[in-house]
């Protein structure tokens, strides 16, 4: 097996860029399924590395943002996009968790308003970035999910990330949420 893989793969060197062989490689070694063809790795590889982006981002404006009910929306956020990760990481091993859309949450989201005209405009002014920059940020990952579920054979891969889809689509839903409660939107 090992011996076809390395055959093909230097039949394949010059149609392939450097890191994406080097990709290739590397989840040889490190015992990544190879079920999955070379598009729907570097797939789920451009997904990870955009999940990854996300927790990142909202523990960064968890810290930055200087209501507290914002500051929890983003601390929550954080864990579901890492649960994202950890599903595409199952995922690059051969198992496809299960998983249930879940399409109530951004609906029966209701944050409670903190700013009016007595608190200060500049954490008004930086909140509301914060939180459109989220919103641009969940719809951009939403539409690559909206675009990616098709280059999988696998449907119960594409089952798995219409989930995540829907759920990236609350995810913006429940920012927006909070701009309108907050006098932002």
């Amino acid at each position: 097996m090992c011996c076809i893989f390395l055959q093909i793969l230097e039949e394949k060197v010059a149609e392939c860029s450097c890191s994406a062989i080097n990709k290739i490689i590397l989840w040889k070694e490190r015992g990544i399924n190879h079920g999955f063809n070379r598009k729907e790795m570097a797939t789920i590889e451009s997904l990870h590395t955009q999940e990854l982006s996300c927790v990142e981002k909202y523990k960064r404006y968890g810290q930055e943002a200087k209501d507290p009910v914002l500051r929890d929306l983003f601390a929550d956020l954080e864990k579901k996009e890492q649960k994202h990760v950890e599903s595409l990481e199952q995922v690059m091993k051969g198992s496809v968790p299960s998983c249930n859309v879940n399409d109530r949450e951004g609906k029966e989201y209701a944050p409670k308003a903190t700013y009016d005209s007595m608190t200060n405009p500049e954490d008004k002014k930086n909140d509301n970035f914060l939180a459109t920059d989220s919103i641009g940020s969940e719809k951009m990952v939403s539409g690559t999910y909206n675009t990616d579920v098709f280059a999988f054979g696998d449907s119960d891969v594409r089952k798995l990330l219409a989930d995540i889809q829907v759920e990236e689509q609350n995810h913006a839903e429940m920012l927006y949420k909070y701009k309108t409660v907050n006098g932002m939107a």
